[in-house]
């Protein structure tokens, strides 16, 4: 089984990797991406070989990043087409956080490349012209415990409106905010000049935070939930981020981030596949 890691030329070209991982490869130089490598399985279940391989780099990954004990890792499919131009695949495919543990990683990716194969995600494929089998590539990164996710466009999805920023935060990580289980705080901010033209502060329910080998969905506590994710110098370096971003990639991008103890994270980075004109 052929492993390459984020950050490597090798892991930067879509054809091979996929969207997903090559978006963050390429952009783990001058970036916080959480370290992480992928894989290139053959068949939907882990030979004793590819676990072996899974292993070795699975424990050059736990020393990489200063881990004493089992690293937890975040594992996402990352199949080639995925997060391109004309189709995202936005929740097509399953991801698994906060994963401990060999063994339960192991599980986590040949989930990853089950889920390639359902029927839902070759409905999908066939509904944006994709008739050609696609190859799973699974994708393991560091786990970050967040406790403010973030999901950012570099234009307004709503509008089409290209000279602005759209934010949407909530409390913990970020399965409740992609997955519509929260009702997220929203910020418009303009593009020329950083001015918050929106400050929609909502009523937060609901979180997901990391369990033993997982993740769960909590109330968030009483004292949060009516309170702003982000901090004012937080929103502004999120705008600044999608702002740099999308002249860098050349496409309005669709981000989502993650604030750990206040220390951001860029989790994926993605064009924006469903932008109306103005």
């Amino acid at each position: 089984m052929e492993i390459a890691w984020l950050g490597n030329s090798s892991t930067h070209d879509p054809r091979r990797v996929g969207g997903k991982a090559a978006h963050l490869s390429r952009l783990t130089a001058f970036l916080p991406v959480p370290p992480g490598f992928c894989l290139f399985p053959s068949g939907h279940r882990l030979s004793s070989y590819q676990r072996s391989a899974l292993a070795q780099h699975y424990d050059r990954l736990r020393r990489n990043c200063g881990c004493e004990t089992a690293l937890s890792v975040a594992v996402r499919s990352s199949a080639v087409g995925e997060d391109g131009a004309q189709a995202s695949f936005a929740g097509q495919h399953e991801s698994y956080l906060n994963v401990q543990g060999l063994e339960q990683v192991a599980k986590a990716v040949e989930r990853c490349i089950d889920s390639v194969y359902t029927a839902r995600a070759q409905a999908y494929r066939r509904s944006r012209g994709i008739h050609t089998e696609i190859a799973p590539v699974v994708l393991i990164q560091q786990f970050i415990p967040a406790d403010v996710s973030c999901v950012v466009f570099s234009a307004d999805p709503r509008t089409g409106a290209r000279d602005r920023v759209l934010v949407n935060a909530a409390w913990g990580l970020g399965e409740s905010l992609v997955g519509g289980l929260v009702t997220p705080d929203l910020y418009v901010i303009a593009k020329s000049g950083l001015e918050v033209l929106e400050n929609d502060i909502a009523e937060k329910q609901v979180m997901t935070i990391a369990c033993p080998n997982g993740t769960c969905e909590v109330p968030v506590p009483r004292a949060l939930r009516c309170e702003a994710c982000l901090t004012q110098n937080q929103l502004l370096q999120l705008a600044r981020l999608a702002i740099n971003l999308e002249q860098l990639q050349g496409w309005a991008v669709d981000l989502e981030c993650g604030f750990a103890a206040g220390k951001l994270s860029l989790l994926q980075c993605r064009p924006i596949t469903t932008l109306p004109e103005c």
